[in-house]
């Protein structure tokens, strides 16, 4: 009987790679989207001044 050998498989992870780089990319451009949002910018916003005026 003859064995399959493993070399079939031989490119399959650039192809992986750049699946989850295209997956990671568009994750990064809807997360840049939704920070750079008014309602977020304003959150984040006074959070961070009110961390800077907080009494020591």
């Amino acid at each position: 009987m003859r064995r399959l050998s493993r070399s079939s498989d031989r490119g399959m992870t650039t192809s992986e790679y750049a699946v989850g780089t295209i997956a990671a990319c568009a994750f990064a451009a809807v997360l840049y989207k939704v920070v750079n949002s008014g309602p977020v910018m304003s959150a984040l916003q006074s959070m961070i001044e009110s961390a800077l005026d907080a009494q020591f």
